[in-house]
Protein backbone atom coordinates (compact mmCIF):
# COMPACT_ATOMS: atom_id res chain seq x y z
CA UNK A 1 0.00 0.00 0.00
CA UNK A 2 1.12 3.58 -0.96
CA UNK A 3 2.36 5.71 1.97
CA UNK A 4 -0.31 7.96 3.02
CA UNK A 5 0.00 11.89 1.89
CA UNK A 6 -1.33 14.55 4.52
CA UNK A 7 -3.20 17.73 3.14
CA UNK A 8 -3.53 19.91 5.92
CA UNK A 9 -5.70 23.39 6.30
CA UNK A 10 -6.23 24.22 2.52
CA UNK A 11 -8.71 25.44 0.42
CA UNK A 12 -9.67 24.06 -3.12
CA UNK A 13 -12.07 25.43 -5.72
CA UNK A 14 -10.69 24.18 -8.93
CA UNK A 15 -13.16 21.49 -10.60
CA UNK A 16 -12.00 17.74 -9.83
CA UNK A 17 -9.39 19.76 -7.14
CA UNK A 18 -7.87 16.32 -6.28
CA UNK A 19 -8.66 13.87 -8.91
CA UNK A 20 -7.92 10.61 -8.35
CA UNK A 21 -5.91 10.93 -5.54
CA UNK A 22 -4.93 7.58 -3.37
CA UNK A 23 -3.90 6.97 -0.29
CA UNK A 24 -4.59 10.26 1.32
CA UNK A 25 -5.25 12.10 4.82
CA UNK A 26 -7.11 15.19 4.43
CA UNK A 27 -7.58 17.31 7.89
CA UNK A 28 -8.94 20.84 8.71
CA UNK A 29 -9.31 21.18 4.60
CA UNK A 30 -12.33 22.96 2.47
CA UNK A 31 -13.60 21.91 -0.81
CA UNK A 32 -15.26 25.30 -2.20
CA UNK A 33 -16.51 26.14 -5.86
CA UNK A 34 -15.13 23.58 -7.71
CA UNK A 35 -17.35 20.42 -8.90
CA UNK A 36 -16.40 16.96 -7.97
CA UNK A 37 -12.95 17.64 -6.32
CA UNK A 38 -11.98 14.23 -4.66
CA UNK A 39 -13.77 12.17 -7.87
CA UNK A 40 -12.84 8.30 -8.39
CA UNK A 41 -10.05 8.52 -5.44
CA UNK A 42 -9.21 5.49 -2.77
CA UNK A 43 -8.14 5.11 0.22
CA UNK A 44 -9.35 7.95 1.60
CA UNK A 45 -9.30 9.45 5.78
CA UNK A 46 -10.98 12.92 5.56
CA UNK A 47 -11.33 14.74 9.01
CA UNK A 48 -12.80 17.85 10.03
CA UNK A 49 -12.95 18.85 6.67
CA UNK A 50 -15.98 20.80 4.42
CA UNK A 51 -17.71 20.60 1.07
CA UNK A 52 -19.22 23.05 0.18
CA UNK A 53 -20.31 22.12 -3.54
CA UNK A 54 -21.28 19.21 -5.78
CA UNK A 55 -20.40 15.79 -6.23
CA UNK A 56 -17.52 15.69 -3.75
CA UNK A 57 -17.36 12.11 -3.75
CA UNK A 58 -18.02 10.14 -6.79
CA UNK A 59 -16.25 6.99 -7.99
CA UNK A 60 -14.49 6.60 -4.65
CA UNK A 61 -13.62 3.40 -2.53
CA UNK A 62 -11.94 2.57 0.51
CA UNK A 63 -13.12 6.47 2.28
CA UNK A 64 -13.43 7.12 6.51
CA UNK A 65 -15.05 10.69 6.86
CA UNK A 66 -14.91 12.22 10.72
CA UNK A 67 -16.52 15.34 12.21
CA UNK A 68 -17.26 17.12 8.53
CA UNK A 69 -19.97 18.61 6.90
CA UNK A 70 -21.54 18.85 3.81
CA UNK A 71 -23.04 22.02 3.17
CA UNK A 72 -26.36 22.56 1.18
CA UNK A 73 -24.93 23.10 -2.18
CA UNK A 74 -22.67 20.34 -1.78
CA UNK A 75 -25.61 18.60 -3.75
CA UNK A 76 -25.37 14.61 -4.64
CA UNK A 77 -22.10 14.32 -2.66
CA UNK A 78 -21.14 10.70 -2.57
CA UNK A 79 -22.39 8.66 -5.17
CA UNK A 80 -21.00 5.23 -6.82
CA UNK A 81 -19.19 4.86 -4.03
CA UNK A 82 -17.72 1.51 -2.10
CA UNK A 83 -16.77 1.09 1.35
CA UNK A 84 -17.62 4.56 3.16
CA UNK A 85 -17.83 5.04 6.44
CA UNK A 86 -19.06 8.40 7.83
CA UNK A 87 -18.92 9.56 11.48
CA UNK A 88 -20.12 12.56 13.86
CA UNK A 89 -20.84 14.52 10.89
CA UNK A 90 -23.49 17.22 9.53
CA UNK A 91 -24.93 16.71 6.07
CA UNK A 92 -27.11 19.53 4.88
CA UNK A 93 -27.32 18.48 1.22
CA UNK A 94 -30.09 16.26 -0.17
CA UNK A 95 -29.60 13.75 -2.96
CA UNK A 96 -26.86 12.07 -0.94
CA UNK A 97 -25.62 8.56 -1.08
CA UNK A 98 -26.70 6.82 -4.57
CA UNK A 99 -25.99 3.33 -5.25
CA UNK A 100 -23.40 2.74 -2.83
CA UNK A 101 -22.50 -0.86 -1.87
CA UNK A 102 -21.29 -0.95 2.17
CA UNK A 103 -21.90 2.16 3.88
CA UNK A 104 -21.68 2.84 7.44
CA UNK A 105 -23.07 5.94 9.13
CA UNK A 106 -22.59 6.61 12.33
CA UNK A 107 -24.08 9.90 14.39
CA UNK A 108 -24.74 11.53 11.65
CA UNK A 109 -27.25 14.11 11.23
CA UNK A 110 -29.41 14.51 7.92
CA UNK A 111 -31.19 17.78 8.56
CA UNK A 112 -32.62 18.03 4.10
CA UNK A 113 -32.80 14.27 3.69
CA UNK A 114 -34.91 14.28 0.43
CA UNK A 115 -34.33 11.49 -1.78
CA UNK A 116 -30.98 10.35 0.42
CA UNK A 117 -29.30 6.84 0.22
CA UNK A 118 -31.12 5.40 -2.47
CA UNK A 119 -30.49 2.24 -4.50
CA UNK A 120 -27.32 1.35 -1.86
CA UNK A 121 -26.90 -1.92 -0.28
CA UNK A 122 -24.89 -3.27 2.34
CA UNK A 123 -25.76 -0.21 5.14
CA UNK A 124 -25.06 0.43 8.92
CA UNK A 125 -27.63 2.98 10.35
CA UNK A 126 -26.25 4.11 13.83
CA UNK A 127 -27.68 6.90 15.91
CA UNK A 128 -28.69 8.84 13.03
CA UNK A 129 -31.20 11.85 13.12
CA UNK A 130 -32.83 12.42 9.42
CA UNK A 131 -35.45 14.76 8.23
CA UNK A 132 -36.54 14.53 5.17
CA UNK A 133 -39.00 12.70 2.22
CA UNK A 134 -38.23 9.23 0.18
CA UNK A 135 -35.52 8.05 2.87
CA UNK A 136 -33.66 4.88 1.77
CA UNK A 137 -35.65 3.95 -1.62
CA UNK A 138 -34.66 1.09 -2.64
CA UNK A 139 -32.07 -0.16 -0.42
CA UNK A 140 -30.78 -3.80 0.21
CA UNK A 141 -29.04 -5.08 3.82
CA UNK A 142 -29.53 -2.93 6.22
CA UNK A 143 -28.90 -3.40 10.21
CA UNK A 144 -30.28 -0.02 11.76
CA UNK A 145 -29.96 1.19 15.62
CA UNK A 146 -31.06 4.43 17.05
CA UNK A 147 -32.94 6.28 13.51
CA UNK A 148 -35.02 9.16 14.30
CA UNK A 149 -36.88 9.48 11.39
CA UNK A 150 -39.60 12.77 10.41
CA UNK A 151 -40.19 12.75 6.82
CA UNK A 152 -42.70 10.92 4.55
CA UNK A 153 -42.19 7.57 2.34
CA UNK A 154 -38.93 5.98 4.11
CA UNK A 155 -37.32 3.40 2.81
CA UNK A 156 -39.54 2.56 -0.22
CA UNK A 157 -38.96 -0.48 -1.84
CA UNK A 158 -36.30 -1.65 0.66
CA UNK A 159 -35.14 -5.42 1.41
CA UNK A 160 -33.10 -7.12 4.04
CA UNK A 161 -33.85 -4.42 6.81
CA UNK A 162 -33.59 -4.95 10.50
CA UNK A 163 -34.03 -1.52 12.46
CA UNK A 164 -33.75 -1.66 16.86
CA UNK A 165 -35.18 1.10 18.86
CA UNK A 166 -35.68 3.84 16.34
CA UNK A 167 -38.53 6.20 16.01
CA UNK A 168 -40.50 6.53 12.09
CA UNK A 169 -42.94 9.84 11.90
CA UNK A 170 -43.47 9.04 8.45
CA UNK A 171 -46.24 8.82 6.30
CA UNK A 172 -46.23 5.44 4.06
CA UNK A 173 -43.27 4.12 5.14
CA UNK A 174 -41.73 0.75 4.01
CA UNK A 175 -44.32 0.73 1.04
CA UNK A 176 -43.52 -2.07 -1.49
CA UNK A 177 -41.01 -3.51 1.02
CA UNK A 178 -39.38 -6.95 1.56
CA UNK A 179 -38.10 -8.74 4.68
CA UNK A 180 -37.98 -6.39 6.87
CA UNK A 181 -38.11 -6.50 10.79
CA UNK A 182 -38.73 -3.87 13.76
CA UNK A 183 -37.95 -4.54 17.10
CA UNK A 184 -38.50 -1.81 20.54
CA UNK A 185 -39.36 1.51 17.98
CA UNK A 186 -42.28 3.92 17.74
CA UNK A 187 -43.84 4.39 14.19
CA UNK A 188 -46.05 7.04 13.58
CA UNK A 189 -47.57 7.64 10.24
CA UNK A 190 -50.96 7.03 7.72
CA UNK A 191 -50.62 3.80 5.72
CA UNK A 192 -47.89 2.34 7.16
CA UNK A 193 -46.36 -0.79 5.48
CA UNK A 194 -48.56 -1.17 2.35
CA UNK A 195 -48.07 -3.46 -0.17
CA UNK A 196 -44.79 -4.91 1.48
CA UNK A 197 -44.11 -8.70 2.17
CA UNK A 198 -42.69 -10.01 5.47
CA UNK A 199 -43.08 -7.50 7.83
CA UNK A 200 -42.69 -8.39 11.07
CA UNK A 201 -42.84 -5.81 14.36
CA UNK A 202 -41.74 -6.89 17.86
CA UNK A 203 -42.33 -4.80 20.65
CA UNK A 204 -43.21 -1.99 18.77
CA UNK A 205 -45.64 0.87 18.99
CA UNK A 206 -47.46 1.95 16.05
CA UNK A 207 -49.98 5.15 15.58
CA UNK A 208 -51.43 4.79 11.97
CA UNK A 209 -54.73 5.34 10.13
CA UNK A 210 -55.06 2.46 7.38
CA UNK A 211 -51.81 1.14 8.53
CA UNK A 212 -50.13 -2.33 7.71
CA UNK A 213 -52.67 -3.08 4.66
CA UNK A 214 -52.00 -5.04 1.62
CA UNK A 215 -49.41 -7.39 3.36
CA UNK A 216 -48.46 -10.66 2.61
CA UNK A 217 -46.73 -12.29 5.65
CA UNK A 218 -47.42 -9.11 8.30
CA UNK A 219 -46.31 -10.43 12.13
CA UNK A 220 -46.93 -8.52 15.19
CA UNK A 221 -45.18 -9.91 18.70
CA UNK A 222 -46.33 -7.87 21.63
CA UNK A 223 -47.36 -4.44 20.01
CA UNK A 224 -49.28 -1.57 21.21
CA UNK A 225 -51.92 -0.06 18.46
CA UNK A 226 -52.88 3.57 20.23
CA UNK A 227 -55.21 5.86 17.69
CA UNK A 228 -54.94 2.97 15.02
CA UNK A 229 -57.96 2.88 12.44
CA UNK A 230 -59.08 0.37 9.53
CA UNK A 231 -56.02 -1.63 9.99
CA UNK A 232 -54.85 -4.88 8.14
CA UNK A 233 -57.14 -4.36 4.98
CA UNK A 234 -56.39 -7.59 2.96
CA UNK A 235 -53.36 -8.39 4.73
CA UNK A 236 -52.24 -11.86 5.76
CA UNK A 237 -51.83 -11.45 9.64
CA UNK A 238 -50.47 -13.04 12.89
CA UNK A 239 -51.05 -10.04 15.22
CA UNK A 240 -50.85 -10.21 19.22
CA UNK A 241 -51.72 -6.79 20.31
CA UNK A 242 -51.34 -6.20 23.75
CA UNK A 243 -54.02 -3.59 24.50
CA UNK A 244 -56.99 -1.97 22.08
CA UNK A 245 -57.45 -1.04 18.57
CA UNK A 246 -59.80 1.46 17.29
CA UNK A 247 -60.75 -0.70 14.06
CA UNK A 248 -59.57 -3.28 11.87
CA UNK A 249 -60.88 -3.82 8.57
CA UNK A 250 -61.08 -6.57 6.32
CA UNK A 251 -58.07 -9.07 6.75
CA UNK A 252 -57.53 -11.30 4.60
CA UNK A 253 -56.35 -14.32 6.58
CA UNK A 254 -54.64 -15.05 9.78
CA UNK A 255 -54.78 -14.63 13.45
CA UNK A 256 -55.21 -11.41 15.43
CA UNK A 257 -55.34 -11.33 19.32
CA UNK A 258 -56.23 -8.07 21.34
CA UNK A 259 -57.58 -7.03 24.30
CA UNK A 260 -60.20 -4.55 22.85
CA UNK A 261 -61.05 -4.02 19.16
CA UNK A 262 -63.56 -0.92 18.87
CA UNK A 263 -64.58 -1.41 15.24
CA UNK A 264 -64.66 -5.05 13.67
CA UNK A 265 -65.25 -4.22 9.89
CA UNK A 266 -65.78 -7.70 8.08
CA UNK A 267 -67.37 -7.17 4.45
CA UNK A 268 -68.45 -10.25 3.32
CA UNK A 269 -68.47 -9.49 -0.67
CA UNK A 270 -65.15 -8.69 -0.03
CA UNK A 271 -63.33 -11.49 1.91
CA UNK A 272 -63.88 -14.27 3.61
CA UNK A 273 -64.06 -13.86 7.64
CA UNK A 274 -63.51 -17.32 8.35
CA UNK A 275 -60.12 -17.42 6.89
CA UNK A 276 -59.34 -14.91 9.99
CA UNK A 277 -59.55 -16.07 13.83
CA UNK A 278 -60.14 -13.24 15.98
CA UNK A 279 -59.37 -13.48 19.95
CA UNK A 280 -60.69 -10.62 21.56
CA UNK A 281 -61.63 -10.15 25.47
CA UNK A 282 -64.53 -6.98 23.74
CA UNK A 283 -65.17 -5.54 20.56
CA UNK A 284 -67.74 -3.07 20.81
CA UNK A 285 -69.23 -3.28 17.39
CA UNK A 286 -68.94 -5.29 14.44
CA UNK A 287 -70.19 -3.22 11.33
CA UNK A 288 -70.16 -4.28 7.64
CA UNK A 289 -69.15 -0.96 6.28
CA UNK A 290 -66.10 1.21 7.12
CA UNK A 291 -66.34 4.62 8.14
CA UNK A 292 -63.46 6.21 5.80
Amino acid sequence: MKNQIVIEKKTFQEERALFQSDSVKIDECIFLSGESPLKESKNLEIIDSTFVWKYPLWYGSNIKVRHSIWKETARAGVWYTKNISVRDSYIEAPKNFRRCDQVVLCDVVFPNAKETLWNCKNITLENVKITGEYFGMNCENIEAKNLDIEGDYSFDGAKNVVVHNSKFISKDAFWNSENITIYDSYISGEYFGWNSKNLTLINCTVESLQGMCFIDNLVLKNCRLPHTTLAFEYSSVDAEIVDSVESILNPASGKIRAKGIKELILQKDKIDPSKTKIVCEKIDAYLDEPHF
